[in-house]
């Protein structure tokens, strides 16, 4: 099969979804507002700036969860996509997704952003495969704590390795969609790497090999 993989952030949507979720918190006073805006605004600009540590950021990101289930969060979510998600879902990303589809690809959302974030998200696109970094559950009930690889940088090399094995799949004929220079790993691995309203970095680095470079957004 060939397989369309897309980064969801500021490539399918036009935003963080990540960076979302913790502003969503803050604006119904379900976080100290003040601290918890500071630190998501630190890691969003440590990640612009391909530096973010990743497990330090996940013990940001899923202390929120501690001892919560799926069912209790899923109202949140339900208004969270409401509130922020729906207004930034690209048109041209769904036409992207739409063309692949109607080509018989396989579609995969990889993303550094967690699974509880992006699930629906992935489902409200119409893209059943989601490689995300994993919170962990223990009796029903996330622990605030990751398992697994995480799927950033290098990391969604080594967890859409898995998912391929899982599959018995390939990377002939493979596109990778992103907008982040820390996708690199990943785009120099697929046969036809795409940036997508990309970052300074990944666009001198498009340019440098050729890649094709798009626009999703009609802005840029």
């Amino acid at each position: 099969m060939t397989l369309a993989l897309f980064d969801l952030d500021n490539t399918l949507i036009k935003g963080d979804s990540d960076h979302a979720w913790g502003e969503f918190l803050v604006s119904h006073n379900l976080v100290d507002a003040n601290q918890v805006r500071e630190a998501n605004d630190k890691f969003l600009l440590d990640y612009q700036n391909g530096r973010l540590d990743i497990h330090e950021y996940l013990r940001f990101a899923l202390q929120f969860f501690a001892n919560k289930t799926p069912a209790e969060l899923a109202p949140l979510h339900e208004q969270f996509m409401a509130e922020y998600i729906e207004p930034i879902i690209l048109p041209k990303g769904l036409e992207l997704i739409k063309k692949h589809a109607d080509a018989g690809h396989t579609l995969v959302i990889i993303t550094a952003t967690n699974r509880f974030v992006t699930g629906p998200i992935a489902e409200r696109l119409g893209i059943r495969h989601l490689i995300a970094c994993e919170p962990e559950m223990k009796d029903g009930r996330y622990t605030g704590s990751v398992t697994g690889t995480p799927s950033f940088q290098h990391g969604k090399v080594v967890r859409l390795q898995q998912w391929l094995e899982q599959y018995d799949s390939t990377l002939e004929g493979s596109y990778f969609y992103s907008d982040s220079h820390n996708d690199l790993p990943l785009l120099e691995q697929v046969d036809h790497p795409v940036a997508v309203n990309p970052d300074d970095r990944l666009r001198a680095i498009a340019q440098q090999h050729s890649w094709n470079v798009m626009d999703l957004r009609g802005d840029a």
